[in-house]
């Protein structure tokens, strides 16, 4: 399940460089995993009622072309793959006039929300990666 999120940088995302700081790029991706998960009918709510939350571990992000004040964005958030209890989601940052601004691999764990341990990702999640099996 593809999702896209349409955003628009703002003067306060612009740093002493005049253009996006790199750590605003990980918030937009981060905006996008969210509206990745809601569209995919899991909020926050329903990991709490499925007993488990989810948490990054990696962050693989190569910064392609800065992002200025106003520029219309697209945060392409694409399932890649989905191990036992680990899965990617694969992430671009993008704008119609000129392309790929970052692309990045994100790995998140799937732990339990007692226990705060890592645990085996739950069929509502695993359906939405790529072949929806266990892959080890």
């Amino acid at each position: 399940m593809k999702v896209i999120t349409s955003i628009m940088v703002r003067s306060t995302e612009i740093d002493v460089n005049g253009h996006v700081n790199n750590a605003k790029y990980l918030e937009y991706l981060e905006w996008g995993r969210e509206e990745w998960y809601e569209q995919a009918g899991l909020p926050y709510d329903e990991f709490l009622r499925l007993g488990i939350q989810t948490v990054t571990v990696n962050i693989n992000i190569n910064y392609r072309k800065e992002c200025r004040q106003n520029d219309r964005l697209q945060v392409i958030t694409v399932p890649e793959r989905a191990g036992r209890t680990s899965y990617v989601l694969s992430q671009h940052i993008c704008s119609e006039e000129d392309g790929v601004r970052a692309d990045a691999l994100i790995t998140c764990v799937t732990m339990d929300a007692s226990t705060r341990k890592s645990r085996e990702l739950p069929p509502e999640l695993r359906r939405l990666f790529p072949g929806g099996e266990l892959h080890r």
